[in-house]
């Protein structure tokens, strides 16, 4: 609201899951149970989950009631037309294909593009994305603007991808060596930092003239409008959701994790505008996930996706939620805590590797910090940085990630202010005891993905 500092949220309570309140204690012997990896923990030793706002969110009452009139007919369900139909008014695609969830669709469509020889590249590719890629043999470029890999520079757009280094990329590997130009909105891995108007443009202009598959990764695409109306010129009075078609506009495709800004618990969608790639995904969804006019998803989870798709282009929800974590963000930085900024919309991340600069980066400070926080608060959060996108060379040396980070991510419409206020107590209280953190040594991990299971010691 105009004049006031505190921010309302622009709802109402209506039911409450109760936390368990945990102690120091007890919380150290959940986390050394859990190999000191907070994925491996179990809810109830949580008492704030900042690990993902990925199918985190609390629907609303338009979206529970949509769910009571879901249609789970296995073909032609009208739930899954009312999907369709939201979609396709957003994207302008054509083709369109529900799925369990994002990474179904990034195993389809980059699966069926990828293979041995093959070349994907982003502004940066978040986990399940490159190793979706990878898997399937091909390789994952990440070309983020220079800006983008400095936390405390002040940029409004790094999320944005090189368009420089796009060109020479595709000139050196061959246009037709290229699976997709992959742009993700927000930047996940990058701070959850948004992409411009004009960047995507050019991103645009780029793949056309070399006739490259150009790919929107959307799961946060209404954020992403948030920061094009509040920070590119030109865009000041039109809404969220012309902002977005416009996005969409410019590219061959989408995918989308419905979990995030379609503010559902699960889902997701692939949709194209090429009638051959679609035929083709098309028949690897009938394959692996189900028919096409279900795709795995409960004719229940698509009536809420459709109104989610809709709910999440207000006005008084977009305000909320990014004027929130910017609240959050705020307040850590006065305390001194060195942050990734500008404050991104979907979370808070910190610089792990300057909170804790007297911890080695073959040490892990990311999950350090992500074991503390638990510690000393209950909060759960993630490392994004050498646990999550460290290799190794030819001797088995940690090559590291470019940053290392802790991603506090903020479920939609579920926490209340005094939470935030809460976890900023927390912070205060790992500051005055940083010296006494220490870092952590892989001990078992797995080829793919290893920051979900891998375990730990100190």
């Amino acid at each position: 609201m105009e004049g006031f500092k505190t921010i309302i949220e622009p709802f109402k309570i209506k039911m409450v899951e109760s936390i368990k309140v945990t102690t120091e204690a007890q919380r150290e012997k959940f986390l050394k149970d859990a190999h000191y990896n907070p994925f491996l923990l179990s809810s109830d030793q949580v008492m704030i989950d900042f690990l993902t706002d990925s199918g985190t969110s609390a629907m609303s009452a338009n979206q529970w009631a949509g769910m009571m009139q879901g249609d789970e007919s296995y073909a032609g369900s009208n739930s899954w037309l009312r999907m369709e139909k939201t979609i396709r008014d957003l994207t302008g695609f054509e083709y369109i294909f529900p799925t369990h969830q994002g990474r179904a669709a990034e195993r389809i469509l980059y699966g069926y593009l990828g293979g041995k020889g093959k070349v994907f590249i982003s502004n940066t590719h978040f986990d399940t994305t490159r190793a979706n890629i990878e898997f399937s043999g091909a390789e994952a470029i990440d070309i983020p603007i220079p800006e983008a890999t400095h936390p405390a520079l002040e940029h409004p757009f790094k999320g944005n991808l090189d368009t420089v280094k796009l060109e020479a990329a595709i000139k050196q590997h061959g246009a037709k060596n290229i699976g997709a130009v992959i742009l993700t909105v927000t930047n996940n891995s990058g701070g959850g930092q948004p992409v411009s108007m004009k960047n995507t443009r050019e991103i645009s202009r780029i793949c056309k003239k070399y006739k490259v598959l150009f790919v929107l990764d959307c799961c946060r695409v209404a954020e992403n409008a948030y920061f094009i109306r509040h920070r590119e010129k030109s865009f000041e009075k039109r809404s969220y959701k012309s902002i977005a078609q416009e996005m969409f506009s410019l590219t061959d495709g989408a995918i989308m994790s419905a979990k995030k800004d379609a503010l559902v618990n699960m889902g997701g969608f692939l949709a194209l505008k090429s009638k051959t790639h679609a035929d083709a995904c098309k028949n690897l969804l009938i394959i692996t996930e189900g028919f096409t006019t279900y795709g795995g998803l409960s004719g229940r989870d698509m009536e809420a996706i459709a109104i989610g798709l809709e709910e999440v282009f207000e006005d008084d929800y977009l305000n909320y939620r990014i004027s929130s974590t910017t609240f959050f963000g705020e307040h850590l930085k006065k305390l001194g805590v060195p942050l990734m900024t500008p404050i991104g919309g979907h979370a808070v991340y910190i610089d792990a590797k300057k909170f804790y600069n007297h911890i080695p980066v073959h040490k892990y400070p990311g999950q350090a910090l992500v074991c503390e926080l638990y510690l000393k608060g209950g909060i759960r959060s993630v490392e994004i940085g050498s646990v999550m996108f460290g290799k190794y060379d030819e001797k088995g040396k940690l090559i590291p990630a470019p940053m290392e980070l802790v991603r506090l991510a903020i479920p939609r419409r579920v926490y209340t202010q005094s939470h935030i206020e809460f976890a900023i107590e927390v912070f205060e209280k790992l500051i005055k005891e940083k010296k006494s953190a220490k870092g952590l040594e892989i001990i078992e991990e797995p080829k793919f993905l290893r920051h979900f299971s891998a375990k730990f010691k100190r």
